[in-house]
């Protein structure tokens, strides 16, 4: 959370610039109850690159003078706000966020643009820094708004960015906007000018029209954005059902005492569902069947979700077979396409609550044909048109991470707990697969 370090910081204070994290909390109505996305994105990575944590990009969800929104903010302490891969990505999934929700997105831009040494993994693909702009004018077609406030750098590409929204602000003194630099300027026309004349706040606002409004520091250019949020119309309601919320009648921070320290000891996800649902009230949904997989009605916070959940404990069908608990069986696919089929029948968004270590294997699974019933389920996963939110709690292995709308699936936010590992197969299980090769 502190960037760059607290030294970067004091320099960063020293331009009279907030950071990041300042410049969110500032905008935000109530920065407490905001949500981050990606805050350990890029923990322990380009280590031989001086780092980059949280991607060198901070992106949280709240509430922007009422409506909510997504902001996204280059923190300039981390390589100058220089675009690794990593924040090229952390991006894309922003503005993925605010595409699927309808949510108005704001650029807060401190960036040297993409950073050199890496270019190659940020530059030329689909999925890469071009695909931000790409964004831009997909998210203009589908009427978002979205508002670009230039507090620092905004560079060669990037600069495309502020004008692809659809207000922009630049702020005096520290802003600046232009293809190329001084420097290069001087370097490939052989033009001598300075920053500030080439691209800064007065020049964009007066002369090229580029910004629409001038900032005189960071704090200025935030509340014009409030302003600006202020008055935007809001979409139309998705039209899922929501009452009142209530708070879950079990205490919540029981699960803490729940959940067992080994990911392979039981425990019963039931009672997670209880103390996460609104007034623990959860109308389970073929419950003597399949029971390796947990389905039903419930609401969180007010809006009825259906909930799609691995089961931990060992269960007793009524045949007499014993069931592993967090594998699925042929009969818990079976329930479980049944049951999001009728979520999107009905319109009901689903919650899935990951802690699976796969599908059943050996002779008996295969003959009673769990390919064909597993594939049943990913593709009820895959052909959902609700929204879909997916929490991993515990393990998420193979093709179980899948079957229960894993980050390929398209869930609209997908969380991990501390207590959450993926991976295509256990540890344990990996090494003795490779001993006997």
């Amino acid at each position: 959370y502190l960037g760059g370090g607290e030294k970067r910081i004091e320099k960063h204070h020293a331009k009279g610039k907030m950071t990041a994290r300042e410049r969110i909390d500032f905008l935000l109505d109530t920065p407490e109850a905001a949500i981050e996305i990606g805050a350990f994105a890029g923990d322990g990575m380009y280590k031989e690159h001086g780092g980059c944590p949280s991607g060198g990009v901070v992106v949280k969800i709240g509430k922007v003078s009422g409506k909510q929104c997504i902001v996204v903010a280059n923190d300039a302490t981390v390589k100058a706000g220089a675009w690794f891969p990593i924040t090229g990505k952390k991006n894309l999934r922003a503005q993925e966020i605010a595409i699927e929700n309808k949510l108005p997105i704001i650029y807060l831009v401190d960036s040297a643009g993409v950073y050199l040494p890496m270019q190659d993994e940020i530059f030329p693909d689909k999925e890469h820094f071009g695909r931000i702009f790409r964004n831009n004018a997909v998210m203009s077609s589908m009427g978002i708004t979205q508002i670009a406030a230039v507090m620092g750098s905004c560079v060669a590409g990037g600069a495309y960015l502020p004008i692809m929204s659809d207000e922009a602000i630049i702020v005096e003194k520290t802003g600046s906007i232009f293809l190329a630099g001084s420097y290069l300027v001087k370097a490939a026309i052989g033009e001598t000018i300075d920053n500030e004349t080439l691209g800064g706040a007065t020049t964009h606002t007066e002369i090229s029209g580029v910004t629409d409004y001038k900032a005189k520091d960071d704090k200025d250019a935030l509340t014009k954005i409030q302003n600006i949020m202020d008055k935007i119309g809001d979409f139309d309601t998705a039209g899922f059902s929501r009452k009142k919320a209530l708070k879950p009648k079990l205490e919540p921070n029981d699960i803490f005492g729940i959940l067992p320290k080994k990911r392979s000891d039981q425990y019963d996800m039931m009672q997670i569902i209880e103390r996460l649902v609104d007034g623990s009230d959860f109308e389970e949904y073929k419950k003597g069947y399949g029971e390796t997989i947990i389905t039903g009605y419930a609401r969180i916070d007010g809006w009825a979700v259906g909930i799609v959940a691995n089961q931990r404990k060992i269960v007793k069908t009524k045949k007499g077979e014993m069931q592993f608990g967090g594998v699925i069986y042929s009969d818990s696919a079976d329930k479980a396409t049944r049951f999001i089929a009728n979520c999107n029948q009905k319109k009901i968004p689903l919650v899935f609550l990951q802690d699976v270590t796969g599908f059943m294997v050996g002779s008996k699974s295969e003959h009673g044909g769990i390919i064909k019933d597993g594939a049943k389920m990913v593709n009820a996963v895959s052909n959902s048109v609700v929204p879909k939110f997916t929490i991993i709690i515990g393990n998420s292995y193979g093709a179980g991470n899948y079957a229960m709308c894993g980050k390929a699936y398209d869930p609209r936010l997908i969380v991990a707990w501390p207590s959450a590992e993926l991976a295509v197969m256990g540890g344990t299980q990996a090494a003795k697969v490779l001993a006997q090769i």
